[in-house]
């Protein structure tokens, strides 16, 4: 089902994909947020959970409470009625993340350095010159996607991914870049660590950021990164 703004199709038979086709990529990001948290704060009957990307929101649905038709219909209503014109917050948080970057050779960002024909240090300096947009919320553990820095190319994943990627570490890949919450295996390359801890499973929620916060990445040294080891993650 096509509406002038989004594709509304099913994933399965549980749940419902809409995807913006806006040419304006920041107007369809915008647009499936607001969807999202259209539907979270309506608590529709029926509605498991909603998870909203870059362009797109999943919609997981309890199929004996209410049936896909019916919720398709509902949210072309609800897409027609959002002003996608608004962001996302009037007063989006800055986090501030403190980086030992790899520049001793123990991670990838030499790699990355050799691939992008760039030195070590114009790859510190381009990942940590922007501040990021929380675009969305990822795994595992609530990862912050966020866009890429400004390198020449896109960055390759590994060829034989990580079983092991430890928590704080600082990864990029194609054009995206995040920060690993929570350890898990991973294919991105890994340019640094942070000392702070993203995930707190004693908070609600579990990670400090959202959607249309920022984040900015500021280099440190050895020492620094020892003396904020476990720090939480806060804004500024």
């Amino acid at each position: 089902m096509t509406r002038a703004t989004v594709v509304v199709s099913p994933s399965g038979n549980s749940a419902l994909r809409v995807a913006s086709i806006l040419a304006d990529r920041e107007a369809g990001w915008r647009l499936v947020h607001h969807l999202a948290r259209f539907v979270d704060a309506s608590h529709v009957p029926g509605v498991e959970c909603v998870i909203p990307t870059y362009d797109a929101a999943l919609i997981e649905i309890n199929p004996t409470e209410v049936s896909l038709d019916g919720l398709r219909d509902y949210l072309a209503h609800v897409v027609e009625g959002l002003d996608i014109d608004l962001p996302l917050t009037d007063a989006p948080r800055t986090f501030d993340v403190p980086v030992l970057y790899d520049l001793d050779g123990e991670l990838d960002l030499q790699d990355v350095a050799v691939a992008q024909d760039l030195s070590a240090a114009e790859i510190v300096r381009l990942h940590s010159d922007p501040p990021y947009v929380v675009r969305c919320l990822g795994a595992p553990g609530g990862s912050p996607m966020l866009d890429g820095p400004a390198f020449p190319h896109p960055v390759p994943r590994l060829a034989s991914p990580r079983a092991h990627v430890p928590q704080g570490v600082v990864s990029v890949a194609g054009r995206q870049a995040t920060i690993t919450p929570a350890a898990a295996p991973g294919g991105w390359a890994l340019i640094g660590r942070t000392p702070l801890t993203v995930l707190d499973l004693e908070s609600e929620p579990f990670v400090p950021y959202e959607p249309g916060d920022l984040i900015r990445f500021r280099p440190i040294d050895r020492d620094e990164y020892e003396s904020l080891r476990g720090t939480r993650m806060v804004a500024r």
